[in-house]
């Protein structure tokens, strides 16, 4: 097995746990949405998906969960359900491309399994990345609208982007770009022979056809990303 590949596996792996952290922490986190009026400067206001709080001055904060899920304003349900797909899709790709990696047993050490793995993982990781910026993006979007919306009176206090906005942004970049190196590392290491078991010696014990003898010998191809 080339090491490329099996840096690119490994790399995958470790960005694609790395995003998944990051989806929980913004799936958790209070602070998708902050509000700081003018007339009540020493207090914030952060909304979530779970909860809203109240922030005073001092550092004391008060959370209230969402009592219904029907109450909830439309994007709020979205960002709610999208994430918690992005999460399970996300947790997904983990169990599958792990045992897909070169360096864990796993598949009875059959190179086209590992491969096959390692592509489903990728895939998944690409659809949790996707999951996962739909709901913040499309929050955003209506944010900046409101925000900017002339109908408003500008006394009104306006919602802004809070902590959880950006940590959900960096959380499904990073989750397309661990699928990209998922699926990279399965198309760089299509040359191999994916139909037999991983090598563990310099060449095939002599067979006996017939009468005669011979001995086998063995092809290998260079991987694409040498």
């Amino acid at each position: 097995m080339d090491g490329g590949v099996v840096a690119l596996e490994l790399l995958g792996v470790l960005v694609l746990g790395g995003a998944w952290l990051c989806s929980l922490a913004t799936t958790l986190m209070s602070t998708w949405l902050t509000m700081c009026p003018d007339l009540l400067p020493t207090v914030t206001f952060e909304l979530g998906l779970w909860e809203a709080c109240v922030i005073h001055e001092g550092g004391t904060q008060g959370c209230q969960p969402h009592s219904s899920l029907l109450g909830l304003p439309p994007d709020i349900q979205l960002a709610r359900i999208l994430m918690c797909l992005s999460l399970a899709a996300g947790l997904l790709a983990l169990l599958v491309a792990v045992p897909g990696m070169t360096g864990v047993k796993s598949c009875g050490e059959r190179l086209r399994w590992k491969r096959a793995l390692r592509t489903a993982g990728g895939a998944l990781g690409l659809a949790a990345g996707v999951l996962g910026l739909a709901p913040v993006s499309y929050v955003a979007h209506l944010t900046v609208e409101r925000f900017f919306d002339e109908s408003v009176p500008e006394v009104m206090p306006r919602w802004e982007f809070g902590d959880a906005m950006f940590c959900g942004w960096t959380a499904g970049v990073l989750h397309l770009l661990a699928g990209t190196l998922l699926l990279a590392s399965g198309r760089c290491a299509g040359g191999d022979d994916w139909s037999r078991p991983a090598p563990v010696s310099a060449g095939y014990p002599k067979t006996r056809t017939g009468t005669g003898t011979r001995t086998g010998t063995r092809t290998s191809t260079r991987s694409e990303c040498d």
